[in-house]
């Protein structure tokens, strides 16, 4: 009866049977090496996304994060690169300059963009509280009594002016009226919606956006 062959493999001129000790621990040091090879891709990935997302901030910017002039001016370059392709390879030249930066300088620009991204989302908010607060004194007289008390800094005759003329503004004219046209909101509207943001933006902070909004954007 013909002996049955073992199967396995042979690493180096040494056979090693499959489900042997030396087979696992191959096996498991391979592992190993793809797990690391997948770390290093994902931090080069990442490292290509800074670069790219840097690329749109000011050179006065990028000086006080204390990169290589060379980076700095091949960011700054891209700016001015619009041709798809031509971009793409150069915003790959930028990853792999962002790929030779210390890990130290990695997180600090980490910590710049995330701080930039936090502004960003803040200002968002404010958009949409002041727009809410546009709709809502628009609307709703009672809301003007809400506004003051949240906020009696304001000027109220100012407030009472940019309403009534917003109202005159938008009353649609027979024509747009027999053409179902939506009458275009005027300048009262667009100066009250920038009192508002501005007031807001005072450190008005603990104010509460009036409830249930009628959310729309800025002309």
């Amino acid at each position: 009866m013909p002996r049955k062959l073992q199967k396995g493999y042979f690493v180096r001129g040494q056979f090693v049977a499959e489900g042997s000790e030396l087979d696992l621990q191959l096996k498991a040091e391979q592992k190993g090496a793809e797990i690391s090879r997948s770390d290093l891709k994902r931090e080069s990935t990442e490292r290509q996304k800074l670069g790219e997302e840097l690329c749109e901030l000011r050179r006065s910017l990028l000086e006080t994060l204390g990169l290589p002039d060379r980076l700095v001016d091949a960011m700054e370059e891209a700016q001015s690169i619009h041709h798809f392709e031509g971009r793409r390879r150069h915003l790959q030249y930028v990853g792999k300059l962002m790929r030779t930066l210390s890990e130290q300088a990695v997180d600090a620009i980490r910590a710049t963009l995330a701080s930039r991204h936090s502004a960003s989302a803040e200002d968002t908010q404010l958009l949409h509280r002041a727009e809410s607060w546009r709709d809502a004194l628009l609307a709703d007289d009672a809301a003007l009594t809400r506004w003051m008390e949240q906020y009696p800094e304001s000027d109220t005759q100012q407030l009472r002016a940019l309403i009534r003329q917003t109202h005159k503004d938008h009353t649609p004219t027979r024509t747009e009226t027999s053409q179902g046209l939506a009458p275009r909101h005027g300048r009262a509207y667009r100066e009250l919606f920038q009192l508002i943001r501005s007031t807001l933006g005072q450190g008005a902070t603990g104010g509460e956006a009036p409830a249930n909004p009628e959310n729309s954007a800025d002309d």
